[in-house]
């Protein structure tokens, strides 16, 4: 059984049955997360300080619940952290107000939180940073900019 161009019919079902399947197990499907990352640094803070910090924060935000799972982890700091969080919304090269603080500010931190609609469209744009703070640079020593992964 072929079709006008020659094509037989049931390569045509075949692919079809395939494509669906590939859709049920999600290899066709869009995901409803997005993953971000920002490399820490003292470079980053504003003003920028002297410190040999640095760091790495990961989440990812799941776009339907609005849950954000993160992990920050650092090592080189002047000394203890006595604070951590996101902050936002804020390009980079400028400050804002804590939006997620973290219970725990020793490395590496976990956790998760629900985002409201507009704290969730802030960090999709790119305007929220992850931050660590210490005893010798109370603003913050070490920055990340939370930026989508490609």
């Amino acid at each position: 059984m072929t079709r006008r161009h020659g094509f037989p019919l049931r390569m045509l079902v075949v692919t079809g049955i395939a494509a669906a399947s590939l859709v049920g197990c999600g290899m066709m499907s869009r995901s409803n997360t997005v993953a971000f990352s920002g490399a820490m640094n003292a470079a980053s803070e504003v003003p920028p300080n002297m410190t040999r910090g640095s760091g790495m924060a990961e989440a990812t935000l799941n776009k339907e619940t609005n849950v954000l799972k993160y992990k920050i982890t650092y090592d080189g700091l002047s000394g203890p952290a006595t604070a951590a969080h996101f902050h936002g919304p804020a390009s980079a090269g400028a400050n804002a107000a804590v939006v997620v603080p973290f219970t725990n500010a020793s490395s590496p931190i976990e956790g998760t939180a629900t985002l409201t609609p507009a704290q969730a469209a802030d960090l999709m744009a790119g305007r929220w940073y992850a931050n660590v703070h210490t005893a010798a640079n109370p603003g913050g020593e070490i920055r990340g900019q939370m930026l989508p992964k490609m």
